[in-house]
């Protein structure tokens, strides 16, 4: 620091005139040092001798980075809890207690430089709006500190306004027992029934204003969301995941899913329906790779769209899909050990992915009670769905004009179907934007980087990209459908696909090939592959395990049928959000049984007495035709046949089995090991009507309750 001053210096920092200084140098006997330079003589001051009042001005403006400690007290400070403190007092707080550690800085450099303690204290108390008093209690607070932490000790304490006003603890329960329920009332209707309350049980509540601000600030946010919104809201709580797609290449990678679109499409036939269309997109680039539409979401759509993938850009490793029927169809998963989708068996055929040898990713479906929601953010094609996307460019096109439906039937434009477009319209205009779709330009995705298009990024990773092309022999696995069957012992097999719905099996095509007569009289099931649209041409066999027997002749054509006809697909799976829920839970200590108990009960008004009463005729029991005795004496017999052939262990009831499932079910999401049986069992129990009731049932009473 500084410790020589000019009488200009002083009179810069003090803001006085020189001639003041020189003035007051000379009346108070300032003692001084005379140096000649190169402006001739000039006074210097040293700050040790200079008045209390210039010595605190000068040190204010210079604050010495190297100042003496105060001695350190035996006594033992929490430095963590101040610094806490400091950290949540606001940003005035923290620059008061900053000008606090100024003052004593000051005030230290002046005990230094020999001014006394009482001295320094009123200098020191003038310069920063304060007192001697407050200047020591600054003093006492930092005394057992180093000077790092002195900002943390000097941080005022002052809180505000303690004081809470009055309320009940049962009048708060009862306030959140009923603010807190999905059908998410006003603060002002609950604060009405609990003023109501209030007055029967004498609960002390404060004003409407208090109790939306507790409503507010004492229930966590999680917990309001779950409980008045739902799981869906509470898991859109969540921040998703972010993943990088640097180290993949063109078309190593893919997902799909299906749009359905806001446009009424006139089908051959004359039949008007809003198409769905299936996309394939590549997930490094995002361009969309293939695409078909059809009137639902079905396999034949999803395995054809993903020959055209493969026909143009070659065989992806990974895929991302929906665990939906038309997805996870046998045609293409079947073989695929994580596939939970329709019952599992030994004999499945093999589906495209698998031969192919594509890894199958599913996604996940947010569900909560009855309530299902799929999980977009593991697909990046849901994005070209949303705002802004395909139906913002394609179901609004010029040319669908009176043919937009809206999102909703809350968006219903006034000329709501007020025609429908041909099938050849809508094909011809989706094609042009899905190529305009993937060449604009300044996509804002990671390697995009707010300046390339989807096809100039996939085009530049796909030229330098290991490729693997599809064979003549590979190219039959899309193009065909399949269905396992069992061989007859002269070589002839039906297919059920050639049956229309509600026909007999005699309706079924009739096929032949010598070279199944082997497995036909081994009782063997074989693969048979198809076209849906040509069922009276040949088919293609094949094992169980993908390799190619024979082609077999159809020598019988009765039935006709399109397997790509009525299809629908349903998302159902269940993910639990359980520590929150568990938490939330812990809120209500007063059920809503409870809050219909504490409102009052008013007396109701006398009734007006009815002059003309109708009596009450009970219905006659209907009468039981008497059995004839030859039939009783048969059954009574059988029921003792059967009472003795039953084991003395009782059998498993419906809700045992539910129970059971729920064990089983709950091992597979945790990761525990379960064995091949018992995963078949879990499969095949959920399509049982019992399943869907005992489930049911356990939802609604909490019949399951024991499981867990």
């Amino acid at each position: 620091m500084k410790e020589w001053f000019t009488v200009r210096e002083i009179a810069d920092v003090t803001g006085d005139l020189k001639r003041k200084i020189e003035r007051r140098a000379n009346r108070d006997g300032w003692p001084f040092e005379e140096t000649t330079g190169r402006g001739g003589k000039r006074r210097l001051f040293k700050l040790s001798n200079l008045p209390p009042d210039i010595q605190s001005t000068l040190l204010k403006k210079q604050v010495a980075p190297q100042v003496k400690r105060s001695p350190k007290s035996s006594q033992t400070v929490d430095t963590a809890s101040l610094w806490m403190r400091y950290d949540r007092a606001p940003q005035s707080m923290r620059e008061q207690a900053h000008r606090r550690v100024e003052a004593l800085t000051v005030y230290q450099s002046l005990i230094d430089n020999g001014v006394t303690k009482s001295q320094a204290a009123n200098t020191v108390a003038d310069q920063y709006d304060a007192n001697r008093a407050t200047v020591y209690r600054w003093l006492e607070k930092v005394k057992a500190l180093p000077r790092p932490d002195w900002p943390a000790a000097l941080v005022s304490g002052h809180t505000g306004r303690l004081k809470e006003a009055e309320f009940t603890e049962a009048a708060w329960d009862f306030f959140k027992a009923d603010y807190l329920r999905l059908e998410a009332p006003t603060v002002a209707a609950c604060y009405h029934r609990l003023q109501r309350a209030a007055n029967e049980h004498g609960w002390q509540i404060p004003a409407i204003r208090t109790v939306e601000r507790w409503a507010t600030h004492k229930i966590a946010a999680t917990h309001r969301v779950l409980m008045r919104e739902g799981e869906l809201a509470l898991m859109r709580r969540h921040p998703p995941i972010e993943r990088s797609v640097k180290d993949l290449h063109a078309t190593q990678w893919i997902n799909g899913d299906g749009y359905q679109h806001n446009v009424f499409v006139q089908f051959p036939g004359g039949s008007i329906d809003r198409p769905k269309t299936w996309f394939w997109q590549d997930v490094h680039s995002r361009k969309i790779l293939s695409y078909r539409p059809d009137r639902t979401e079905n396999a034949d759509t999803i395995r054809l769209s993903f020959g055209d993938l493969v026909e143009d850009y070659g065989i992806p490793e990974h895929a991302t899909i929906d665990n939906t029927r038309g997805a996870a169809s046998k045609w293409m998963t079947g073989g695929t050990r994580t596939r939970y989708r329709f019952p599992v068996k030994d004999d499945d055929p093999e589906g495209i992915f698998t031969l192919l040898g594509i890894q199958v990713h599913w996604t996940t479906v947010n569900k909560a009670g009855t309530q299902s929601k799929g999980h977009g953010q593991a697909k990046p094609v849901e994005r070209a769905f949303g705002v802004g996307g395909l139906g913002e460019y394609v179901d609004k096109h010029p040319d669908f004009a009176g043919a937009y439906t809206g999102e909703s039937t809350s968006t219903k434009p006034e000329n709501y179907a007020e025609t429908a477009v041909p099938l050849e319209t809508f094909i011809r205009v989706l094609n042009e934007e899905i190529i305009a779709w993937n060449a604009r330009v300044g996509r804002r995705t990671e390697m995009a980087m707010g300046q390339l298009s989807f096809n100039q990024v996939f085009e530049r990773s796909y030229a330098n990209a290991p490729i693997q092309k599809a064979t003549e022999a590979q190219r039959r696995l899309w193009l065909l459908a399949a269905e396992s069957i069992t061989v007859k012992n002269d070589g002839t097999f039906t297919l059920a696909a050639g049956a229309k719905v509600g026909q007999r099996a005699d309706g079924r095509n009739r096929y032949y090939a010598a070279e199944l007569q082997e497995y036909g009289e081994r009782r063997q099931k074989i693969v048979v592959r198809f076209d849906p649209d040509e069922l009276h041409l040949n088919v293609y066999a094949y094992t169980l395990d993908g390799r190619f027997i024979a082609r077999a002749d159809c020598i019988e054509a009765y039935g006709f049928g399109d397997t790509a006809a009525a299809r629908a697909w349903v998302k159902a799976r269940r993910q639990f959000i359980k520590a929150t829920k568990q938490a939330a839970d812990a809120e209500l200590r007063m059920g809503l049984a409870d809050v219909s108990q504490h409102l009052p009960r008013p007396e109701l008004p006398e009734g007006i007495e009815a002059r003309v009463v109708r009596p009450h005729r009970p219905p006659q029991a209907p009468q039981v035709p008497q059995q004839q005795p030859e039939i009783v004496a048969r059954a009574q017999a059988a029921m003792v046949t059967l009472h003795n052939q039953t084991p003395d262990t009782p059998a498993e009831t419906p809700q045992q089995r539910y129970q059971r499932w729920v064990r089983v079910d709950q091992a597979i999401n945790n990761g525990e090991p379960v064995d091949q049986k018992q995963q078949r069992w879990w499969q095949s129990y959920q399509g049982t009507s019992e399943f869907r009731a005992e489930q049911r049932m356990a939802e609604n009473f909490g019949l399951a309750a024991s499981a867990n």
